[in-house]
């Protein structure tokens, strides 16, 4: 007798390979039921890009994570407009979106390259290096901390507290002490930062963020708090898997290796398809404003709902072959930076950044390799990559 499916974030955060547990969700139980963390999964695709879709049924004002100590009515704290619904969480967004649209990003290009390049030219020609310490973990950091204003002392202090605010140790839910101690510091660091931006403002996003207004009324130095910590976190750790994981992947696929030997030009397709086959973001969580009947199932008010984005990439319906890293693939539907409403705002920027860290690691270290023996996992639920990957010569 085949035991029941069953679906932990805490317990799968860890596994090299998850997907075999997300295909039977898709297939067995397409509303899954936690009883032990007490929340609803759903894991096929339609499923998933219509909760997106529907954000009034599907609320963010409980935020996003799976944490159960860290999923509430008082996340807006920390998580700033990813725990807003409509129509706060739009013009809040707003303010904030004016850093990212796709001519700045744009314009960010030469600056994200030389950064790359600084990092990387670092790792050239050593024995070996690790692609999370010495370049992934990096990159992302030195350009949001240039669009926040972050001086270049502070930011592997940031990178380090950062790290910290996302862990979590394997085989425990909830934050452990060191994440809500690096949360403070975070915070506090930039409670300090607001007014001596205040007092020399700058060219930077934080200086911007302290004139701009909603309805009239400016920004108070809480809110501003919440947009530096989530630029911070959600801007730097998930782009540093993103470029872990292409490598690796890459690297466990020799014909698609072989594809960018032939064409240099399919490295925008090597960014796509590892958002869609194994994406830093697995997991994002809601709370249904209303009841609901899916699938059979009867789901009431205040539930919390988990929109399982790994499993989604996944689905055979929509990606056929979909356990197969292909850099030819088309991606369109791929749920990778979520949909609709709350679609990444940062999605330009971590293409371009993953996209400039790749074309830099293959045109001077096609022929990287890695020691599987030298690989650890990042102990997460909601962020899936790499705490240190070797690469060796």
């Amino acid at each position: 007798m085949i035991a029941p499916v069953v679906y932990d974030p805490f317990d799968y955060a860890m596994h090299d390979d998850p997907y075999p547990v997300y295909a039977r969700l898709r297939a067995e139980a397409p509303v899954y039921r936690n009883e032990r963390l007490g929340f609803w999964v759903l894991s096929r695709h339609a499923d998933v890009k219509a909760a997106f879709h529907d954000a009034g049924l599907f609320s963010n004002r409980n935020g996003i994570s799976l944490d159960p100590d860290a999923f509430g009515p008082d996340a807006e704290k920390s998580a700033s407009f990813l725990a807003m619904d409509p129509p706060r969480h739009d013009r809040l967004r707003g303010l904030v979106s004016r850093g990212f649209t796709p001519r700045r990003v744009a314009e960010l290009e030469g600056r994200i390259r030389a950064i790359a390049i600084e990092h990387l030219s670092a790792c050239v020609g050593r024995a070996e290096w690790d692609v999370i310490e010495d370049f992934a973990g990096k990159l992302p950091m030195d350009v949001i901390s240039e669009l926040l204003g972050v001086p270049r002392d502070d930011r592997a202090e940031l990178r380090r507290w950062a790290d910290l605010v996302v862990h979590r140790e394997p085989g425990v839910s909830g934050r452990p002490a060191a994440a809500t101690a690096a949360s403070r510091q975070l915070m506090g660091y930039f409670a300090a930062m607001i007014p001596a931006r205040r007092a020399r403002p700058g060219e930077d996003l934080t200086s911007a963020l302290l004139v701009a207004e909603v309805d009239g009324e400016r920004l108070t130095d809480a809110e501003i708090m919440g947009f530096l910590f989530l630029m911070v976190i959600a801007g730097s750790e998930t782009t540093t898997k993103l470029i872990g994981n292409a490598m690796y992947w890459l690297w466990r696929n020799p014909s698609e290796r072989a594809r960018l030997r032939a064409d240099a030009g399919l490295v925008p397709r090597w960014v796509e398809e590892t958002l869609r086959y194994d994406n830093s973001t697995q997991a994002v969580g809601r709370v249904l404003t209303r009841d609901v009947e899916l699938h059979g199932q009867r789901l009431r008010a205040g539930d919390w709902m988990v929109l399982l984005v790994g499993a989604a990439n996944r689905d055979e319906r929509v990606f056929p072959d979909p356990d197969r890293y292909d850099l030819l693939r088309d991606t369109t539907e791929s749920l990778a930076f979520g949909y609709g409403t709350h679609f990444c705002l940062g999605a330009s920027l971590a293409r371009l950044e993953g996209r400039v860290a790749l074309e830099e690691v293959w045109r001077r270290l096609p022929d990287y390799e890695i020691d599987p023996a030298r690989t650890s996992r990042f102990h997460s639920v909601n962020v899936r990559g790499f705490a240190h990957l070797r690469v060796v010569h």
